[in-house]
C-alpha cells in the first residue's frame, strides 16, 4: 500500500464548511461508474463535493459484496476532497492500519460488528484519522451512547447497511434528535451524520433532526446534473437544520 495523503488532513476544510453554512452533502461512489473512477472523483469534486464516502463490504457482515482497499486508494489518489470508509465488515479491527495508510480521512466502523468499540475508536483516532461509529436501524441508541466520549462522530443508519436504494427509515430521525439533545447535555463534539434513503422529500427531515454530514447515493449518482443535486440537496438540509 502506497501512502498518498496523510489520514484526517483535510477535514478541516469540512468542518469549516460546516460551521459557515451548515450540512454539507457527502456522495456515496457505491452506484458511481467504476469503469471511469478518476472521472467520476473529478466530476463530484468540480459538483461541489466537501468529501466522499465508500461504502467497504465483505459478503459477511452484510450481504453484499463491494470492494476493498484497491479501490480505495485509487480514489485517494484521484480525489483532493476528504473521503470516509465505511467498513460493513466483520471483525474491523482487524484491517485498521491499512486505511489509515491509505490517507482516509474517516473510519467509520459499526458499533455491531466490534468486539470492543472503544478500543477500536481509540485505534482509530491513534492512528491519525477521524474515528466515527456508525449504527444500524434496528440497533436501540443505547448501545452506542457509553463510547460517544471516543467519537469523533455518529453515522445514523436510516437503511438497513448493504444495499443502495432503499427506502429512508424514519427511525433514523428519533436517533439523530436523541443524539443531538444527549451531546448538548454533555457538551459533545462530535459530528452527526445520516446515511441511507435521502433524496429531496428526506433530507430536510433528517438535518432538522440533527444530521450534519448527509451521506446521499442514488440521488446524486443517478442525477444527470451532480452539481444541481448536490445542491439542492445541501439547499434543503440547511434551510431545515
Amino acid at each position: 500500500m502506497h501512502v498518498t495523503h496523510p489520514a484526517g488532513q483535510a477535514f478541516d476544510t469540512v468542518t469549516a464548511t460546516l460551521a459557515a453554512h451548515g450540512p454539507v452533502v457527502l456522495p456515496a461512489l457505491l452506484l458511481c461508474d467504476f469503469g471511469h473512477l478518476a472521472h467520476e472523483v473529478g466530476r463530484l469534486e468540480k459538483a461541489g463535493a466537501a468529501a466522499l464516502h465508500l461504502d467497504v463490504m465483505d459478503g459477511r457482515f452484510v450481504p453484499q459484496l463491494t470492494y476493498g482497499a484497491v479501490v480505495v486508494e485509487a480514489v485517494r489518489r484521484a480525489a483532493r476532497v476528504p473521503i470516509e470508509v465505511h467498513l460493513m465488515v466483520e471483525e474491523p479491527e482487524r484491517s485498521l492500519a491499512d486505511w489509515a495508510k491509505l490517507g482516509v480521512d474517516i473510519v467509520t466502523v459499526h458499533v455491531e460488528g466490534l468486539a470492543d468499540p472503544r478500543a477500536a475508536l481509540h485505534t482509530i483516532t491513534s492512528l491519525g484519522a477521524r474515528a466515527h461509529l456508525a449504527i444500524s436501524p434496528g440497533t436501540p441508541v443505547d448501545r452506542i451512547e457509553p463510547f460517544l466520549d471516543a467519537c469523533d462522530g455518529v453515522l445514523v443508519m436510516s437503511v438497513e447497511p448493504g444495499f443502495g436504494g432503499q427506502r429512508f427509515e424514519p427511525v433514523a430521525l428519533e436517533k439523530l434528535r436523541h443524539l443531538a439533545a444527549l451531546r448538548g447535555r454533555r457538551s459533545g463534539s462530535f459530528l452527526l451524520g445520516v446515511d441511507g434513503g435521502i433524496s429531496a422529500d428526506t433530507v430536510g427531515p433528517a438535518a432538522a433532526a440533527g444530521a450534519e454530514l448527509i451521506v446521499a447515493g442514488s440521488a446524486v449518482i443517478r442525477s444527470s446534473d451532480y452539481s444541481r443535486a448536490i445542491s439542492e440537496l445541501e439547499s434543503l438540509a440547511r434551510s431545515a437544520a
